[in-house]
């Protein structure tokens, strides 16, 4: 299993945000975007806030 990452900048949205966030688990991965997702953004951790996110986890690491 490759690292895969999410995003920030991939989303348009009220707060300017330029995280890239990487992981090599999934599991990983989605505990740190929740939590940068809740403190910065705003959303509630729910089963659909971390279902969605997974949708959106890519394979390999952000551009620079």
């Amino acid at each position: 299993m490759g690292r895969k990452y999410i995003d920030c900048r991939d989303y348009k949205g009220d707060v300017k945000c330029s995280v890239a966030i990487s992981a090599d688990t999934d599991e990983e991965l989605l505990d740190a975007v929740v939590q940068h997702g809740h403190k910065i953004h705003g959303y509630e951790d729910t089963p659909e806030f971390r279902e969605k996110m997974k949708k959106e986890f890519k394979e390999g690491t952000p551009a620079a």
